[in-house]
């Protein structure tokens, strides 16, 4: 669970309403507000809309997706509905991982709502367990007055857990340690400004935003950099929030070490490289204007791509609930593969 000022739900299922509940994250850090979802149409929507975000959690929110779904309606439309769910946003490959799992039992002989449901109950479980361990692990990194560059939101709200850059964080201060931490803000829809800091200053933790132009600037006095990840490829290379593979050549030319957190759920071995990353576009609406208002001239083009890829050479390490990877990706990645497919790894 979430730190005690944290005492949120990113997302909830009732199975006797057979409703999804979500924290509206459009809304904050204005208004803490929640969106009724009662189809596979308004699921897809609020992910695409960015209602909820967040690699793990999309995972999460479309297995409860699917279960909502077979609760009135037999396999067929189920399994219609998933990829429908699937096709919502092409990066974060959780979603696609968390759609998988559901259909393979959705086409087992344990297919009903109740199995469905145990099923997706049993993601979100994981989940938790997860961040807890990637605070765990992360944890070791941190030391008492260190200042730390986090980008994006890979927090409380990215996940249903802790989080898994910012579960770092939260259990390093749990463990008493003191530390600085500056935020990104994370143009164009400020996920750094608007949500990191929010979960951030809630818990007390001593928080500065900078604009993301500004990270060269301050990087000399940086002491350590946490990213998320929404896919990662066999080789390391890593697909997260535009922006990433910046900081990641900036941290390298000051020496700054730079380790990604995320699931084994994060990890596409079928990917040989980052360059077999599908990365999202968003629409042009989202740069477009600024508080209500247009900020880019008429006649200017626009190009809005949400993610970039980090090269594996570029990043120090990959916190995962396993171990902390180390490079050659290649071979520490293949062995977190083949020993998390083993029974009690």
């Amino acid at each position: 669970m979430p730190p005690a000022k944290l005492r949120f739900k990113t997302i909830h299922y009732d199975p006797d309403k057979n409703v999804i509940t979500i924290l509206d994250q459009t809304r904050l850090p204005g208004r803490e507000s929640y969106l009724r979802l009662k189809s596979a149409a308004d699921l897809h929507r609020a992910i695409r809309n960015l209602n909820l975000r967040g690699a793990p959690l999309i995972g999460v929110a479309a297995a409860y997706g699917i279960v909502l779904v077979r609760k009135n309606h037999g396999i067929r439309p189920t399994d219609r509905a998933a990829d429908y769910l699937a096709r919502a946003r092409p990066t974060a490959v959780n979603l696609s991982w968390s759609v998988e799992r559901m259909k393979r039992k959705l086409r087992s002989p344990q297919n009903s709502f109740f199995d469905l449901y145990r099923e997706a109950r049993a993601i979100e479980s994981e989940d938790v367990s997860a961040c807890r361990r990637i605070g765990t692990y992360g944890n070791r990194l941190i030391r008492s007055g260190m200042n730390i560059l986090v980008h994006c939101n890979a927090g409380a709200l990215a996940t249903t857990g802790i989080g898994t850059a910012l579960g770092v964080l939260y259990t390093a201060r749990a463990a008493g340690k003191k530390f600085t931490v500056y935020a990104g803000e994370t143009r164009p829809l400020l996920q750094g400004a608007r949500l990191t800091t929010w979960e951030l200053t809630r818990c007390g933790i001593s928080t500065y935003t900078i604009c993301d132009s500004m990270a060269a600037y301050f990087m000399p006095e940086i002491n350590l950099i946490l990213v998320g990840a929404d896919r990662i490829a066999a080789n390391g290379d890593t697909a997260n929030k535009i922006g990433t593979l910046g900081l990641a050549i900036i941290a390298r030319y000051n020496g700054v070490p730079l380790y990604v957190c995320a699931p084994v759920s994060s990890f596409d071995p079928r990917l040989r490289t980052g360059a077999d990353i599908p990365i999202e576009v968003r629409p042009d609406c989202e740069m477009k204007r600024f508080n209500r208002r247009r900020i880019v001239a008429e006649g200017a083009g626009i190009l809005n791509p949400a993610f970039d890829v980090t090269p594996g050479r570029l990043l120090s390490g990959i916190i995962t609930e396993k171990l902390i990877l180390r490079p050659p990706f290649e071979k520490s990645i293949s062995r977190l593969i083949a020993h998390s497919l083993s029974p009690g790894f």
